[in-house]
């Protein structure tokens, strides 16, 4: 691909702001996700769920709150009002955050917060006996507080009632999600056009950063740039490329748009490519096609796993994990969280339903040499997937729908 080396300030130039019109997540829509969460939980006999600062916490109730080593949670009974719990010192900031409003159980900094826990349940008449399921990206040093305070209480992995909820996106989640991805691509186009000989990936990433802002998000949620041999290596090296005429390039960056991620790799050639890096790419390419066409509604995830091994295999690649080859699963779920389940791997026997987002990206590997990812998302629907991207075209024209 012969870049164009266009000055970076022109290239930022070009860029508008992209956010207009992106409409975050409606109260109305948090609140019919605790009635689903609460339909699920009193199928399966769950009294209540607690919900730890972070991402579930978001999904549930529009409150954003980084975890940290003091409690900041929620706790949503099976039936009734959520109550939030939190440090006393920090309650009118809490107020300040919620979207779904509710009580807060406030404790004191030489108060034990779990004990806390505790007597909200028994307050809401969630005796000992009754199955309190856990958020499971809670820490081990508040589940183990959790644990002891809870003597008597069935304590189960909250993970089966989150993801039931949060692994189908609803209209309004793709809708940002789509956004993102827009925004990223844009970002992706305007990095190529900067690239000339002798730059850094530093600079490229710093470039990216500043492109992400331009089209409207805070910065880049993260960023990979990777020159030559070091594409090799999915994610990163620790040390600084400079790149030259006959390398390879791998981008892999993303940003968020309402609390919603996005998530696009490509990967070209700085100048003329060689014939080994043309097969590998196409060979790259079929792969994250033959996964594609494999995800159907009602497919297990792990078929599309195996779809995209089968077309690397059948170039000479693997098998299985081996390298040269696919040392990773195939695709994740992305929403909130950049990873989430489930996941397009071996082993995950999920079938494919309307509304799951997954990454496409089933990377070559190529140690010593160099590496190929092409990486879009596609969601779910009663048809069959939809791009969020549309898959680059060709080696030469990787930002062309293909």
């Amino acid at each position: 691909m012969n870049m164009g080396g266009t000055d970076k300030q022109a290239a930022l130039d070009a860029l508008t702001d992209m956010t207009p019109g992106a409409v975050p997540i409606t109260l109305a829509e948090h609140r019919a996700r605790i009635a689903r969460a609460q339909e699920f939980m009193a199928a399966q006999g769950i009294a209540a769920v607690y919900l730890n600062a972070g991402s579930n916490l978001t999904y549930f109730t529009g409150t954003k709150w980084s975890p940290s080593e003091r409690m900041v949670g929620a706790i949503l009974p099976a039936d009734g009002d959520l109550v939030y719990i939190a440090p006393a010192f920090e309650e009118s900031t809490i107020r300040d955050f919620m979207v779904v409003e509710g009580d807060i159980a406030v404790w004191d900094e030489h108060e034990q917060p779990a004990a806390r826990l505790r007597a909200v349940l028994e307050e809401r008449g969630i005796a000992a006996g009754s199955v309190l399921a856990i958020d499971d990206s809670t820490p081990l040093f508040l589940f183990d507080a959790i644990r002891a305070a809870t003597d008597g209480y069935i304590l189960r992995n909250a993970h089966p009632v989150t993801s039931h909820c949060r692994s189908r996106k609803s209209d309004a989640e793709i809708a940002l999600i789509q956004r993102a991805m827009d925004m990223t691509m844009a970002v992706h186009v305007a990095a190529a056009a900067i690239l000339h000989e002798g730059i850094t990936t530093k600079e490229v990433e710093e470039f990216i950063h500043l492109a992400h802002r331009k089209v409207g998000a805070s910065g880049s949620y993260f960023c990979i740039v990777l020159f030559g041999e070091a594409t090799a290596y999915p994610h990163g090296v620790s040390y600084v490329q400079t790149l030259k005429k006959g390398d390879t390039v791998l981008i892999d960056t993303g940003c968020k748009v309402h609390n919603y991620i996005s998530d696009i790799t490509r990967t070209y050639v700085f100048g003329e490519p060689s014939e080994r890096q043309r097969f590998v790419w196409n060979a790259e390419k079929a792969a994250q096609r033959a996964a594609f066409d494999a995800a159907q509604p009602g497919v297990p995830c792990e078929e599309v796993d195996k779809a995209a091994r089968r077309s690397l295999e059948a170039n000479g690649f693997g098998p299985g994990y081996k390298l040269p080859g696919l040392p990773h699963r195939t695709g994740h779920g992305i929403g909130l969280d950049i990873h989430e389940g489930p996941y397009l791997v071996g082993g995950e026997t999920r079938a494919l339903e309307p509304g799951m987002c997954f990454s496409n990206e089933p990377m070559i590997c190529v140690p010593g040499e160099f590496g190929v990812r092409l990486e879009d998302h596609f969601y779910m629907t009663a048809n069959g997937p939809k791009w969020f991207t549309q898959p680059a075209e060709n080696l030469e024209n990787p930002f062309a729908a293909g």
